[in-house]
């Protein structure tokens, strides 16, 4: 059976909820850790972060502790994409369950770092979504493609070229499984 992009998405969100909810708390502090080495040094930046959903790695440490030095964006969602808009408390559930901040008139037209949940990635660094698209479009709208970093709990990659042309792809993946990374030849 050929290998598509639809199959392997349900492959790897079986994998994202048989993760363990045991070590669950290990691995979001193992990634929050990573995320903020990797940023450890950015200061006065427009960064795209998304608030987790409950399979996602919990990355929420970090944006708060990078709240002080940055402006920090988040998805809100209209249509079949979304625009970002500033962090802003309190956080409403929306569709999808999405946590999103309140509409904002501020238009932002550059991001400098996004940080994008995946659920698999594929052999050209492609991210494989939840397949709603609102990322793909939203990347498509930028004039100027920010440092994409992929943040995935549970790696699932296939060597395979999957996706389309006009799936976002990633500049640096960060998991929770090191080893996993290093038989793939990735930094994670």
């Amino acid at each position: 059976m050929t290998l598509t992009k639809t199959l392997f998405r349900k492959k790897c969100l079986k994998i994202m909820k048989k993760s363990s909810s045991f070590n669950r708390v290990y691995k979001n502090n193992l990634i929050n850790n990573k995320l903020q080495f990797e940023l450890k040094n950015i200061k006065n930046k427009k960064i795209l972060f998304y608030y987790p959903l409950i399979n996602e790695a919990d990355i929420r440490k970090t944006i708060n502790k990078l709240r002080k030095n940055n402006e920090i964006l988040l998805p809100f969602m209209q249509n079949e994409s979304f625009k970002v808009v500033p962090f802003r408390l309190p956080l409403r559930k929306k569709k999808f369950n999405i946590y999103e901040a309140g509409y904002s008139f501020k238009k932002i037209d550059n991001i400098d770092i996004a940080i994008v949940p995946i659920v698999g990635i594929d052999g050209n660094l492609q991210r494989i979504g939840f397949g709603k698209g609102m990322y793909d479009r939203f990347f498509a709208k930028l004039k100027k493609k920010p440092y994409t970093i992929f943040i995935q709990m549970d790696l699932c990659f296939t060597k395979k070229s999957i996706c389309d042309s006009y799936d976002v792809k990633g500049d640096l993946l960060l998991s929770a499984t090191n080893k996993a990374c290093q038989k793939i030849g990735l930094k994670c």
